[in-house]
């Protein structure tokens, strides 16, 4: 059964405030405050390994920065091979945590409990973006789709720009006669599974698939190994069509996607709402922060095509190092000041106060193996 909402729809009017500082560590872990400042020291230190979603790289990079400048003894290793194979890599034990568009399933989060122990890995939400379906057509910037349409182009059903089911949806947009070619991911992606989890639930049966981070091997397209990938693709290839995270489209054009009988236009705001009224999957850690995202909203303003991407994390490491390490690290990212961070490097959503809060109570949930 699932559980209720995340929170009200008035907590989105805090997105873009500062709320309190989030609750220490509940170890006797050193650590310095969400203002940097360089005078308080951390007795933090090693290296702390990730494998997962590309999407998250920017932001990654930015947390990394901003993660080293309070724990100088303290550094963060990621590798940005897709969700799939962190998540992969993490129920191998082979990393600290995994980044992943995808949050555990029920089959992998007993997988887990082999390597975390007993209460099995942990889903944060750390990064929440609005995946963007991008476009290589000369001269038009912004399209208006409903979902049908949207899975009939990404299903080939659809194979010109100017067909009737586009041209109707844009009056005085000027379509050119040319061929669409999809690109999608060739790799397991989070990005992917979210993508056609809209599909299967907005395109009134035309998509004809379930969810899958694996792209339906017989439907028509390009592949490409990532986010930087399948954009690149498509920056390159007249007439293409792609979806990826909003943060790495560049200057492709964009979709306004139909939610009830409005077209939402993709923006953090639009993406923070649709997460705001989704609700908890549950039946897992019971710190866990998993969400069964909203694909057919009906109210004004979400855009339902939005990424939550976690770190998955266990509920228990094997030494108090690892530990402290973990949750140093995760404190900050999902700190005001990380999220802010992580915004300003890849135009995600922050985290609301509400979530915020409920992320560090997991971070202090993580102790050592008994």
């Amino acid at each position: 059964m699932k559980a209720k909402a995340l929170a009200s729809a008035g907590s989105l009017a805090l997105i873009g405030l500062f709320a309190l500082s989030a609750c220490g560590s509940d170890n006797a872990v050193k650590t310095t405050t969400n203002d940097s400042s360089s005078d308080t020291q951390s007795n933090i230190s090693g290296t702390l390994t990730g494998i997962g979603a590309s999407s998250q790289q920017a932001a990654i990079t930015a947390w990394e920065s901003g993660f080293a400048t309070e724990h100088s003894g303290a550094n963060v290793q990621y590798s940005p091979d897709g969700s799939g194979a962190g998540r992969k890599a993490f129920l191998a034990g082979a990393a600290n945590f995994a980044g992943s568009d995808a949050h555990l399933s029920k089959e992998e989060y007993e997988a887990s409990k082999a390597v975390c122990g007993a209460d099995g890995g942990i889903d944060i939400p750390v990064y929440i973006s609005p995946i963007a379906i991008a476009f290589n057509v000369p001269g038009v910037k912004e399209l208006k789709l409903d979902g049908e349409t949207i899975a009939k182009i990404f299903k080939g059903d659809i194979t010109k720009w100017n067909d009737t089911a586009i041209a109707s949806q844009n009056n005085g947009v000027e379509l050119p006669d040319t061929t669409i070619t999809v690109v999608h991911r060739s790799d397991d992606s989070g990005t992917t599974k979210n993508f056609t989890e809209y599909l299967e639930a907005a395109s009134n049966g035309a998509w004809g698939k379930e969810a899958d981070g694996n792209w339906p091997s017989e439907y028509a397209g390009e592949a490409n190994k990532g986010t930087s990938g399948v954009v690149s693709t498509t920056v390159a290839t007249e007439g293409a069509i792609t979806y990826a995270d909003a943060s790495a489209i560049g200057s492709l054009g964009t979709v306004s996607v139909k939610t009830g009988e409005d077209y939402v236009k993709l923006s953090p705001e639009s993406a923070a709402k649709t997460v705001e009224i989704s609700e908890r999957v549950g039946s897992m850690n019971e710190h866990d922060m998993s969400i069964d995202i909203n694909r057919t909203p009906n109210e004004s303003g979400a855009y339902p095509i939005v990424l939550v991407s976690y770190h998955i994390v266990c509920s228990t490491y094997k030494d108090q190092n690892t530990v402290d390490l973990v949750k140093a690290y995760e404190s900050y990212v999902v700190s005001e000041k990380g999220q802010q961070d992580a915004a300003n490097a890849a135009s995600s959503a922050p985290l609301t106060p509400v979530l915020r809060e409920e992320a560090q109570k997991a971070v202090d949930s993580i102790t050592v193996a008994k």
